[in-house]
């Protein structure tokens, strides 16, 4: 029979349980305030300004003027320069990112194998991927590839004579999309984590039923593999689409030759930073915003047909 003890001995236990929850949830919180406050500081409240700025005419020296959707009439309209970094930029992503990933998938699938040296191996294909994004890597491309390059030496020993790859409108493009291609070392460690957790036992009893290593490439890598290929098309696209260093180095910041050159964002920061309309530059970057959840969404939405996940059934 419960008495009148038991049940104030319960309510006191159960209070005293759920001022500990709340104390260690609050505990939580006060470790991961000072996250709060920078993301609310230096991501939230910046893009919150940019919105703002994007409906206005802001020459940085003087007070932004309300213009409502003034810039993003003149992009949509009266801006060819816009319209061909996004050919650009279209470009590189959509050649460059499909090849980065199969590179770094067809390299994880040769280091998986047990040869001698695969640690050597791993560092040197991770490497260049270390150093991606830099000026120095962007300085480099465009000596290798530059009129009097490596390249070209090479191509002299053979009787040849190649142009100016980096300035050369038919191949400025080409040379940066091969530099992204080159940087492919990320992605391959993350294939590479994932092959080594594949369940060998599957390849076993493939093989005894004959199947080749073409088969059990297409019908048993790929579909185990398919989540990690999603995530690592996902980061590259968005890579692709914030690509700038590399273009403004090797064009020397003007987008090149008839603007062969000419990413988005090199055209974005030519907006802000050199003509000053920084109005129309935070227009540019919630347009870049928008088409990269557009790809994002596009993405995720036909992985349905392809991503395969372990608890299927």
């Amino acid at each position: 029979m419960t008495t009148v003890e038991d049940v104030s001995t319960t309510r006191e236990a159960t209070a005293a349980r759920t001022t500990r929850r709340r104390g260690r949830r609050l505990a939580g919180y006060a470790f991961l305030s000072p996250w709060f406050v920078g993301f609310a500081a230096l991501t939230v409240g910046p893009m919150l300004a940019s919105l703002y700025l994007s409906f206005t005419e802001y020459p940085i020296l003087s007070p932004p003027k309300w213009v409502g959707l003034a810039n993003y009439q003149r992009l949509l309209t009266d801006d060819p320069r816009f319209l061909s970094s996004l050919q650009v930029t279209f470009t590189y992503v959509v050649v460059s990112v499909p090849l980065s990933v199969a590179v770094a998938l067809l390299v994880a699938v040769l280091l998986n194998r047990r040869v001698r040296g695969a640690g050597a191996y791993r560092s040197a294909f991770y490497l260049p991927s270390l150093l991606g994004g830099s000026v120095a890597v962007a300085i480099l491309w465009r000596q290798v590839f530059g009129r009097t390059g490596l390249v070209n030496w090479l191509l002299g020993l053979f009787g040849l004579h190649g142009p100016d790859w980096v300035s050369d409108p038919r191949t400025a493009l080409g040379t940066l999309i091969l530099l992204h291609v080159w940087q492919f070392g990320a992605p391959m460690v993350i294939f590479l984590a994932a092959l080594r957790q594949q369940p060998r036992e599957l390849y076993e009893q493939a093989a005894i039923d004959g199947a080749g290593p073409l088969r059990r490439f297409a019908h048993l890598t790929l579909p185990l593999l398919s989540p990690v290929i999603l995530f690592n098309l996902l980061l590259s696209m968005i890579n692709g689409f914030q690509a700038f260093t590399p273009a403004y180095v090797v064009s020397g910041g003007t987008g090149g030759v008839s603007d062969s050159s000419l990413f988005y964002t090199l055209y974005l920061y030519q907006q802000g930073f050199t003509n000053f309309r920084m109005g129309y530059a935070s227009a540019m970057a919630w347009v870049l915003f928008v088409i990269i959840a557009a790809f994002a969404a596009l993405t995720f939405g036909t992985s349905r047909f392809w991503v395969h996940y372990g608890d299927e059934r």
